[in-house]
Parts: structure tokens; sequence; C-alpha cells
């Protein structure tokens, strides 16, 4: 029993680095990077999100006071998100603030290496002047793109949160995947536990920005990886979920 969780627990370790030719990385063999964001279908459709400089309901909030009442929250007001309000989360959560080349971009959250290498998608269940469905977040144009429709998305989702009932009551559910290769393109085999730590990141930034707004939102880290990569339409090799949340009003 004491060597099995040795195993796990080495992933919580830096010691991998030590094994690592960093020589060999595609990074140093001069591999093209992996581009800011998953390839969308031109025909897709694209609903644009409110811009920063046209938010006029996202209050200013004292920092102090949103860290002490952070709190994990599983039920929600039946009101629906706005889509100001989703745009603040958004940009608050993956928003770019600058790019400084075409393979980098700095944004609301910090990324081992600037790699940044999540990818966003909201599952959709009661937000103005959207459709129920799943969505994915374009962080370069700031808008949402259509993955798909399905009249069954309630209770599908909540099949793949293991049956967790608050996630289907919820209006919008974050769920983040990971495109692993973005980091691997830089650290190889160094790259998987800083995906890890940068979903962390991000998450944290949903629960504050939630505060914001009134809301309230609770991470979640037990799924049926198969079902949620599935529901997403993502392949769950090269893409996969790895963390989500739920989002209401309180």
């Amino acid at each position: 029993m004491e060597n099995f969780f040795d195993d796990y627990r080495n992933f919580l370790k830096d010691t991998i680095r030590q094994r690592i030719d960093f020589r060999l990385t595609d990074q140093s063999k001069g591999i093209t990077p992996p581009p800011l964001e998953k390839p969308y279908p031109a025909d897709g459709l694209r609903i644009e999100l409110v811009p920063k400089d046209a938010w006029r309901n996202i209050e200013s909030l004292d920092l102090i006071s949103v860290i002490h009442n952070r709190r994990s929250h599983r039920k929600f007001r039946a009101e629906p998100l706005t889509l100001e309000e989703l745009s603040f989360l958004l940009w608050a959560t993956q928003g770019i603030t600058s790019i400084p080349d075409r393979f980098a971009a700095f944004r609301t959250v910090p990324s081992a290496g600037c790699r940044h290498a999540l990818e966003t998608y909201l599952c959709i269940l009661n937000a103005a002047e959207l459709e129920t469905g799943i969505y994915r977040y374009l962080p370069v144009e700031h808008e949402l793109l259509l993955i798909s429709k399905n009249e069954h998305l309630r209770d599908d989702i909540v099949n793949a949160a293991f049956y967790q009932s608050f996630i289907g009551k919820a209006p919008v559910t974050f769920v983040w995947t990971a495109i692993p290769y973005r980091m691997e393109w830089r650290y190889h085999l160094a790259a998987h536990k800083v995906i890890a730590i940068d979903a962390g990141h991000v998450c944290q930034n949903l629960y504050l920005a939630s505060a914001a707004i009134g809301a309230g939102t609770c991470a979640v880290a037990a799924y049926h990886q198969e079902m949620l990569d599935q529901l997403l339409g993502v392949d769950g090799t090269d893409e996969f979920a790895i963390y989500l949340a739920a989002v209401g009003k309180i």
C-alpha cells in the first residue's frame, strides 16, 4: 500500500525535471508552437460578448471582503445570468489582456511559461440571450462558439458529474479542458503538473469574480471522464476535461 501511494504522490513533486533533457523539447527543436486557441470552423455560430469597456452592471468590490466571504455555493436562484455577466466571468478567468506575438498571450490568470493549455466550455441552461447548449469561449475574439444543442443537457451534465444534482440547477457550468501539447511543447514530461496548477488559478478567479455579480460557484473535480468529454465533443486524448464549476445567483 505504501508503494501504491508513493506512485501518485510523485505527481505532486518536481523531481521529473531532473530526468528531462530540455534540449530535446519541441521548443528547443525549433518546432512551431501550437496556436493560442483551438481552431474553430469558419461557419460556426459565434456570439459576440460584451467588451470590458462596455460593462455597465459589474460592481467593483473590496478585494479583502471578497476573499474573506469566499464560499462554495450549491444552491442557486432560478435567475438567468446575463450576457454581460458571462462576458465578465469569462474575461476574469481566461481573458486576454495583451498579445505580444502570435504565439503568446498575457491573460488575467498566470500560466507556466505563458502556455495557457486550457480551453473553456460552458454548459448553459439558463442565460439571457443564449439558447440551452454547450458553448466554447474564444478568448482571442472574446466570443462564444456554439458547440451543440441538446434537449437532454440538464440530465446529461448531471450524469457526467456523477449525479451531483446541484449542477443541473445551476444556470451555467464552466468546464475546463486541457490541450496538453501546448504545455508539453515547452516542458515535456514536466507539463502535466503545471497544467493542473493552472486550472486552480483559473477557478479561483471564477470564485472571486462571481462575488462581484452576486453569484456563487462550486468547483467540482469528480466526474465521469468519458461522458463529460463526449458531451463537450472533445477526443479525450489530445483534449479532455479536467475541472468544472457550477455558477448561479445566490
